[in-house]
């Protein structure tokens, strides 16, 4: 079973999200900052973070960041309401896998986390 972190600020987002992946047989867990993120991810075993770019202290590409240091291997779909092109061409710099608008549809959401989750990247 492939397991998702949730990284969003958006507390009720998380929770939504979490309870349909976990419906449709995802395990998921989220947490509402990036230090619990890095904790999350030294201790448990993750495939895939949805996450969002903009949070309080410090953000998404801090996080990104970290994980271009660790050789991780874990895939990431960034969530954001804030599009614009340079954040689009940083985030995939530093490993992302996909992009989705705030506000977005479910069903999206699943086609796009199926398709990165079963997509072998080299």
């Amino acid at each position: 079973m492939d397991s998702i972190l949730i990284v969003d600020d958006d507390i009720k987002l998380c929770a939504t999200l979490s309870e349909d992946l976990n419906e449709i047989g995802y395990y998921t867990h989220f947490v509402t900052n990036v230090d619990d993120a890095l904790e999350y991810i030294t201790t448990s075993n993750v495939n895939l973070i949805l996450l969002d770019l903009k949070m309080p202290e410090k953000d998404g590409f801090y996080l990104l960041t970290h994980l271009k240091k660790m050789n991780s291997d874990i895939k990431i779909i960034v969530l954001t309401a804030n599009a614009d092109v340079e954040s689009a061409l940083k985030a995939a710099q530093l490993g992302v896998h996909d992009y989705i608008l705030k506000p977005f549809k479910f069903d999206k959401l699943l086609l796009t986390t199926r398709k990165v989750l079963q997509k072998e990247f080299v």
